[in-house]
């Protein structure tokens, strides 16, 4: 498929970005008051700076917990303030500095109404996350506008995803800006393979550019800190195989990296210093005052000694998994099993055909330019790096909460498409079908000698094996259509979600 001009954005791409929005109003409109974790704190953030024209100042008492767990018990009454709830007063301030006009063109309205305007800023931040996403993945596969396109409808589509940027937090402005960041290094990789990084004897504005980027990411949140090893990696490892002296080499480094983190340091630094200041010592990020002050939550230490390792890594990984899909409210609102099961089995076969692809491309090295094999892995960088700051957070506290993994969600969208695109390939889908054939005979058999029949994997299991079946007989022409049925599932999901489940439980 030929190369899109970038001038006309692809009908396809903008349906998707209209579909999210519609959804993301939904969920936005009817998600009651403070029913998004940590809700009424971004609030109370936004509120205290548009009041007081300065920032807030964490302070113990910021976390009431036995107030907090009242009343998320009793679904916030609208009698009962949440004024107490402050934790977040430590966040960097750029999110809460761009809702200031959205709070004061509503500062006369009810607090639920200001609620609602405040999400809609956030699902906007959201659309352009997709946006990029999209940019992201054709930057790396120019040719295949379905991989690109693919990759923007995951974002879009899951649904605790589209629950959290219909929301008021700062989560959506950290990940677009750390979307932006992706964008601009896989460009710059692709510039510098090609040769075309330019001269490098005055200060390159789009390094100085990237370097403003990565200054907005650190005044948003702390999860854009991964951008710091992710430029280091762009820019050591395509300047320093170039074939010239190593001296020349790492004054092209040094001169890059100067380019990029001057302007982010320079905008960070004062908030940095004000930081100090306040919390005092080195605490420039407040993270010490936070931990200091959010007495009662669940700490990791308390919860190893009392369960144990294997309870614990159970409860991770079982909840990770379903709050990274789908566990809405203050992480109380579940749906259906069956529907775990089955988002369950979708990620284990596209998870399959993901390693199956990477196989691929280790055997057969022609498959990816050395510009893709270098972008894709920066992006297996950002992903890992994610991950282990979350399972970082999670050895202090107890926070199984699949939602810190979003600022991963480009390169995992990319990764479920390659994926879906390998299972989904004639001869894959043949082994797929027979594989969930296999696992249905040995259900029905553990059924027959224990009378525990599980119908509903054997259902799934059965369904799955037809799908891929069929797909083996379908001509080439419908391979698009059966590339997007998942991605449409995904739409229709949230739909149910939301209407199924989260009006319904707070009804």
């Amino acid at each position: 498929m030929p190369e899109m001009s970038t001038r006309y954005l692809n009908p396809v791409l903008l349906l998707i970005i209209v579909i999210y929005l519609v959804l993301g109003t939904f969920y936005a409109l009817l998600t009651p008051s403070w029913q998004i974790p940590d809700e009424p704190a971004h609030y109370n953030y936004v509120r205290f700076v548009a009041e007081n024209l300065r920032y807030p100042v964490l302070q113990m008492g910021d976390y009431p917990h036995e107030y907090l767990e009242e009343i998320k018990a009793r679904r916030f009454p609208p009698e009962v303030s949440i004024d107490p709830i402050r934790y977040e007063f430590h966040q960097p301030p750029l999110y809460y500095s761009l809702a200031v006009p959205f709070y004061g063109l509503t500062r006369f309205w009810p607090p639920a109404q200001q609620v609602i305007a405040l999400r809609f800023l956030s699902l906007l931040m959201g659309g352009g996350i997709v946006y990029l996403a999209y940019l992201i993945a054709r930057e790396v596969f120019p040719t295949n506008e379905v991989l690109a396109l693919s990759t923007a409808a995951f974002v879009a589509g899951v649904p605790m995803h589209l629950a959290m940027l219909a929301a008021v937090n700062n989560d959506g402005l950290a990940e677009l800006i750390l979307a932006g960041i992706l964008w601009m290094l896989v460009r710059y990789i692709k510039k510098r393979e090609k040769g075309k990084g330019g001269a490098e004897g005055g200060i390159p504005r789009r390094l100085a550019g990237l370097g403003v980027l990565v200054g907005l990411g650190m005044l948003t949140k702390t999860t854009t800190l991964v951008s710091i090893p992710l430029v280091l990696m762009a820019v050591v490892l395509t300047t320093g195989h170039r074939p010239s002296p190593i001296s020349h080499r790492l004054s092209a480094i040094s001169y890059q990296l100067f380019a990029i983190f001057l302007p982010a340091l320079l905008l960070t630094l004062p908030w940095f210093i004000r930081n100090a200041s306040v919390y005092g010592g080195l605490d420039i990020l407040g993270w010490t005052r936070h931990d200091a002050i959010v007495v009662g939550q669940p700490r990791t230490a308390d919860w190893l000694a009392q369960y144990g390792v294997a309870r614990l890594a159970r409860d991770l990984l079982l909840t990770t998994f379903r709050s990274f899909w789908a566990q809405f409210g203050w992480m109380g609102v579940l749906v259906d099993e069956r529907i775990y099961l089955l988002l369950a089995l979708l990620c284990a076969i596209v998870g399959a055909g993901f390693f199956i692809y990477l196989a691929r491309v280790v055997r057969q090295r022609d498959i990816l330019s050395a510009y893709q094999k270098a972008a894709l892995g920066l992006l297996a960088l950002s992903a890992f790096l994610t991950l282990l700051s979350y399972l970082w957070y999670n050895t202090k506290f107890v926070q199984h909460q699949g939602r810190y993994l979003f600022p991963a969600l480009v390169p995992l969208g990319l990764s479920f498409a390659l994926g879906l695109r390998e299972v989904l390939a004639k001869e894959r889908a043949k082994v797929i079908a027979a594989l969930c054939l296999l696992a249905l005979l040995v259900l029905a058999a553990k059924g027959l000698l224990t009378s525990d029949f599980n119908k509903w994997s054997m259902a799934l299991l059965g369904g799955t094996a037809l799908a891929f079946g069929l797909k083996t007989l379908l001509p080439e022409r419908y391979d698009d259509s059966v590339f997007a049925l998942p991605y449409l599932v995904l739409f229709a999901l949230d739909a149910i979600c939301l209407f199924g489940f989260i009006v319904p439980y707070f009804r």
